[in-house]
């Protein structure tokens, strides 16, 4: 790729020009001599084989090229200002990128609220957002991958924050042959069902959880896909309750009138990297996390 022939400075003399209205006025703005201004855009026109400007009476006004590229031109020195910003904030210990990692059972909409209010705040930190199943989370931290992790499981040798606690609820479709018994229903009635189970992210130590040990089990890789399946009237499943709001209230899911166990809670925790010591940006955002968690549960429709 060719270098450019025109600088950072030159569309910057040229932007003053138009935006104080003259040459005169550009040079008194930007604190040099008109000479030197009229010098520096006639260079540039001649570098850009294109006039950017033409004579109206006693004003210098754009031409249509000029135009088109004065815009283009703004961009390209704004982005060059945020990365010198950014620059500076990385002198100053502020992290580039903050990576977090979360169990996809965590409630999105928690995420999407903390994350709305770090925005304005993470002078052009980026964050790098990673879902995963059970121990997936775990793995992520210990690899050093994640920065900050949301989990529902209590992690060895890690410290956690609490955050939340997730219901979540066994249903099956309507038409389901569990929902036809019409009565109260046990564990024996659900062992000789089909249960779709979400399948844990992780490759060390995969963990079963929720499972029964059902005569017929189908692993799926995602909640949603979990989700789709038991909607369909494909076997049953425990899902997170904020997930399925939608498919309860239209009818599609239906919760399974169990004797015991129809509901299960499980909390959630925030766990920083403790093998990394937390950057500004990552301590923002670890706050705005903790302040938006709430309990997402909702009542179950019956």
């Amino acid at each position: 790729m060719k270098a450019p022939r025109v600088t950072l400075e030159q569309w910057r003399t040229l932007q003053a020009v138009v935006d104080h209205g003259g040459f005169a006025q550009a040079a008194e703005a930007l604190h040099r001599s008109q000479s030197s201004i009229s010098y520096t855009v006639a260079r540039m026109q001649e570098q850009l084989g294109v006039p950017l400007l033409r004579i109206d009476g006693r004003k210098a006004v754009l031409t249509e090229a000029g135009a088109l590229l004065l815009r283009r031109s703004r961009q390209l020195v704004k982005q060059a200002s945020q990365l010198e910003e950014l620059a500076h904030h990385m002198e100053q210990g502020w992290e580039a990128e903050v990576h977090l990692v979360l169990d996809a059972a965590y409630p999105t909409q928690q995420v999407v609220s903390a994350l709305s209010a770090f925005m304005p705040q993470s002078r052009g930190c980026r964050v790098l957002l990673r879902e995963e199943v059970l121990s997936g989370v775990e793995e992520a931290l210990i690899e050093g991958k994640a920065d900050l992790a949301i989990s529902g499981l209590i992690l060895p040798s890690q410290l956690g924050t609490d955050l939340a606690n997730v219901v979540f609820v066994a249903v099956a479709h309507p038409d389901h042959t569990l929902h036809r018994l019409q009565r109260e229903l046990s564990y024996q009635d659900l062992e000789t069902q089909l249960q779709i189970v979400t399948r844990d992210s992780g490759r060390r130590q995969q963990r079963d959880v929720g499972w029964l040990g059902a005569e017929q089990r189908w692993t799926v890789g995602s909640l949603a896909t979990a989700a789709t399946f038991v909607s369909s009237g494909l076997g049953f499943a425990w899902l997170p309750q904020h997930m399925i709001s939608r498919e309860l209230a239209e009818g599609t899911l239906k919760p399974l009138p169990l004797s015991n166990g129809a509901r299960r809670e499980m909390r959630f925790f925030l766990y920083p990297n403790k093998d990394r010591q937390m950057g500004p940006a990552t301590r923002i955002l670890s706050d705005l996390l903790l302040q938006h968690a709430q309990n997402s549960a909702a009542p179950v429709p019956t």
